[in-house]
């Protein structure tokens, strides 16, 4: 695991109190980011998904290369009005707040097998209200994947506990 060395953590951000894990420099690096992508798609591809959900930001840029490798589609799962009408919507708390994700409604993925791809596994309300989305658009969540979990945060017990979850760097 050589790409855990570019990880960056930055103290007290986004507000204090936070140590937010930065994927970014990892991804700047062509031996690091081949690494991790090689890892993810060879734990992902026995679950033989039709699609990938992806929340925004660095969800996408994770889940875009891995869907071209596992050559499933791509759906982006965006925060409230960065997608046009129509949509639906799943309401959710976070470490430091509320928020709200949209997905199209016309999105393909009924009878779908999807995994669910982001960078970080905190607390769980992200990715948690991902696979509710999913659910209301008939697809079959699989699996879960993420470069890191942050285990002392629990995200992990808000998860369907029958479901594939794979995190590259447990802390």
């Amino acid at each position: 695991m050589e790409w855990v060395k570019w990880l960056r953590e930055i103290p007290d951000f986004p507000q204090p109190g936070i140590l937010f894990r930065d994927v970014l420099p990892v991804m700047a690096r062509p031996e690091a980011w081949k690494e991790v992508l090689d890892e993810l798609e060879c734990r992902l591809r026995p679950l033989a998904p039709g699609a990938i959900l992806a929340p925004e930001a660095r969800g996408f840029l994770i889940a875009a290369p891995l869907a071209d490798r596992l050559n499933v589609g791509l759906v982006p799962v965006r925060k409230a009005g960065k997608l046009p009408d129509p949509v639906i919507s799943e309401s959710y708390s976070l470490e430091y707040g509320e928020n709200q994700l949209n997905v199209e409604l016309d999105s393909d993925l009924a009878t779908k097998r999807v995994i669910i791809v982001d960078d970080v596994l905190a607390t769980g309300g992200t990715v948690e209200a991902v696979a509710k989305l999913a659910s209301r658009l008939s697809a079959q969540v699989v699996g879960f994947a993420f470069l890191i979990e942050l285990v002392a945060l629990g995200g992990r017990s808000r998860l369907d506990s029958g479901v594939h979850i794979t995190s590259l760097l447990p802390l």
